[in-house]
């Protein structure tokens, strides 16, 4: 059987949002990964509509062969960030379109460097197509056009749940580098490197409240964004994490306890990597019934329009979704992606290249998709898709 997408890293959060979500939209979806058994569910589901090969990146021939043989016309990659790179080249060997949900500065900067490669083979590549990155990306290209030079750009999430429980908000590696990693930013033209938990600040958002955020690393934006915005004169750059009461003391804990590090220990013979370790076990929590999510997805820009200071808070609000309350807040990343993907199988995003979405992503049809599922896109508070 052939399929209208191929989704790597499908038995995961994500890769589980992104097809149901492909799914409920009428294409078919080549589920892979390496652990079916967290799967079971969506294979009896949907029936002729999904199937699952298993697919390990570190197998480049095998990985390749399954991603030719399943046909598809885009590829998902919701694997770790780590493999983006490998990926893109397997997906360019094998001639197939491809998104993923982000990479580090490093990576994205080699992904990028694949746009000439892309070009000649008319393929398309978007890198960072979930939340942020992702939903900010293209809030910033709106944005962008109401300015004729822009001094600062801040960007971040800040999330809060209905109850005190701790619930993994989505990548437990991802987390733990966004507590530890020195986070850089761009300060008057300079790059300024800071530990997270040094920059906290306490601060509201619509839809959450009030809640610490800080700086973290991690995050591409800092250098797309700049790419991005430099025509127009760009100085300031920072990412910002919010995180609730209860789940940063949680995750400030695991930091201390030595969970977020990635040198191994040796435990009767055992090799253990404690960061993996403690993303492995995680993966057993369950959601607590009843409990449900909200995220602010925010964008600040500060500039000038017209010789006057001009300012625009742009928000993406996501509310629980009926229906989706076991993947909380994490359908801000996973729906994107599946959007964006749809768009090119499409046609509506057509333009050969690799890319960071305010490059290529379309406004207008992107934030219509938004709001089918009930994610709300504010401008300094009005809702305007």
């Amino acid at each position: 059987m052939k399929f209208d997408f191929i989704v790597i890293g499908a038995t995961g959060m994500q890769g589980r949002i992104v097809t149901r979500d492909l799914v409920e939209n009428g294409y078919s979806v080549l589920m892979c990964g390496r652990d079916q058994s967290r799967i079971e569910h969506f294979l009896r589901k949907y029936g002729n509509k999904v199937a699952f090969v298993y697919l390990d990146l570190t197998n480049q021939k095998s990985a390749e062969k399954v991603i030719r043989n399943s046909g598809a016309k885009v590829a998902v990659n919701c694997a770790e960030g780590d493999w983006n790179f490998e990926a893109l080249e397997m997906f360019a060997n094998c001639g197939i379109h491809s998104i993923d949900l982000g990479s580090d500065i490093p990576i994205l900067k080699k992904q990028l460097a694949m746009n000439h490669e892309l070009k000649k083979k008319g393929l398309i590549h978007i890198t960072g197509c979930g939340s942020v990155p992702g939903i900010g990306n293209v809030m910033l290209n709106y944005a962008d056009k109401r300015f004729d030079t822009i001094d600062t750009v801040k960007v971040g999430f800040a999330w809060t749940s209905n109850m005190p429980k701790f619930v993994v908000p989505f990548s437990m590696e991802s987390i733990l580098e966004e507590f530890t990693m020195n986070a850089p930013y761009l300060h008057h033209s300079k790059t300024i490197r800071v530990k997270p938990t040094d920059s906290i600040v306490r601060v509201y958002h619509k839809g959450v409240g009030r809640e610490d955020q800080f700086n973290v690393g991690h995050h591409p934006e800092t250098y797309t964004f700049y790419q991005f915005c430099k025509k127009k004169g760009v100085k300031n750059i920072e990412f910002y994490a919010g995180f609730p009461d209860h789940s940063m003391k949680f995750i400030e804990m695991l930091v201390e306890l030595g969970f977020a590090d990635k040198k191994p220990v040796y435990f009767k013979g055992m090799k253990i990597v404690p960061d993996e370790f403690l993303t492995e076990m995680l993966k057993k929590l369950k959601f607590p019934r009843g409990y449900t999510e909200t995220e602010n997805l925010w964008i600040y820009i500060e500039g000038k329009h017209k010789g006057k200071k001009k300012e625009i808070m742009m928000e993406c609000i996501v509310p629980p979704l009926k229906g989706w309350e076991d993947a909380g807040c994490n359908i801000d990343t996973g729906m994107p992606a599946s959007i964006m993907a749809q768009m090119i199988f499409k046609g509506i995003i057509n333009k050969p290249g690799s890319y960071s979405p305010e490059d290529i992503v379309p406004v207008e049809p992107f934030f219509a998709e938004l709001r089918k599922r009930n994610m709300l896109v504010y401008e300094n508070g009005k809702v305007i898709n």
